[in-house]
Formats: C-alpha cells, sequence, structure tokens
C-alpha cells in the first residue's frame, strides 16, 4: 500500500520536472541550442508537423542554428514557421538548408528570461507539494482505517517527505544551471 502511495508521488514528481526540463530547453540563452527550435510547427502538406519531423537541426557552433530539411519543398514553410514565433530569430535561407544567427540576449532580456526560468522552476515545486499533499492525504487515510499503526504514519510521512525533498532539490539545480547558463553566455 504504502509503497504504491511513495511511486505515485515519485511518479507525479518525475513528470513535474521533465515539464520544467521541458520549458527550460526551450528558452534561448544567447547560445546555439537546438532545443531552441523544439516547439516550433511547420506546415507540411496541409498539417502542423513539429520541425523534427521534417527536418535536422544542428548547432555547428555556439551561435549558429542549421536546419536542413528531408524535403526541400518544405524550406520556405520552416523559414516562415520560425520567422512567425516569438523566438525572435531570422532565418536565412540558403536553398537546401536555413542558417539561423543566435544574437546575443540585452542585459534587459536576460533578467526577463531568468524570471521565466524562475516562474518555471516555481510552478514545478508546487506541483510537487501537490503530490506530497496527496500522498500524505492516502497515508493519513490509511492510518484513520487502522490499516497502519502511527509509528507506520511517522514513517511514511517522512518518507513523502524525503522524495518531495529529493525532486524539489532537482527542479532548483535544473532552474540554477539555465539562469548561469542565460547570465554568463
Amino acid at each position: 500500500m504504502l509503497k504504491d502511495i511513495y511511486a505515485e508521488a515519485r511518479n507525479h514528481m518525475q513528470k513535474a520536472l521533465e515539464a520544467l526540463e521541458h520549458h527550460l530547453s526551450g528558452m534561448r540563452s544567447g547560445r546555439a541550442n537546438p532545443a531552441l527550435l523544439n516547439n516550433i510547427k511547420v506546415e507540411y502538406y496541409g498539417s502542423l508537423m513539429p520541425l523534427n519531423q521534417v527536418g535536422t537541426v544542428s548547432a555547428p557552433d555556439a551561435r549558429t542554428l542549421v536546419i536542413q530539411a528531408w524535403d526541400p519543398q518544405v524550406l520556405k514553410e520552416i523559414e516562415k514557421a520560425i520567422r512567425d514565433s516569438d523566438l525572435g530569430l531570422n532565418p536565412n535561407n540558403k536553398g537546401d538548408s536555413i542558417f539561423i544567427v543566435i544574437p546575443p540576449l540585452t542585459e534587459e532580456r536576460r533578467k526577463d528570461l531568468v524570471k521565466s526560468v524562475k516562474h518555471f522552476g516555481e510552478e514545478a515545486k508546487v506541483a510537487m507539494r501537490n503530490a506530497r499533499r496527496e500522498a500524505l492525504d492516502k497515508i493519513k487515510k490509511l492510518e484513520k482505517e487502522k490499516l497502519i499503526s502511527e509509528d507506520d504514519l511517522k514513517r511514511a510521512e517522512a518518507e513523502v517527505q524525503k522524495i518531495t525533498d529529493e525532486f524539489v532539490h532537482k527542479a532548483d539545480s535544473a532552474v540554477q544551471k539555465k539562469e548561469h547558463e542565460i547570465l554568463g553566455s
């Protein structure tokens, strides 16, 4: 019973951490990172497709992204999708591939990005605390129904707190790493 509750709490917290990492990977840090284009959708034969399903994105150096489409006909659509995104990037179509030079971030933009990073980190920690609360509620219900003892209740609460602390630490580390990436580039 308790192991199921721990596993469920751990699973919820892992999903919150993965969502945080997904958000952070798509944020600009001043460096060319193929993950920056993860959320770009391209019109391809009448349907919207993720960019990584119509071509490959690489970062040959710290300031450049190169997109090579599997179908050269889709290059114009890729270029349009990038221009229309809120990333503020200017794609350059070379005929067989698209080059994007990543401009350096202004100090004001860096501060805004750090605020966003902290916001995403806080959202993840709120989700983790909600998972902890749900687990604790289930454990207290077991104790009320006399399925576990008061000592087991205390041990289970401590275990849930240990799991929560572990995931909150991972979220804080991911936020710090991204902040350093944004401010240090």
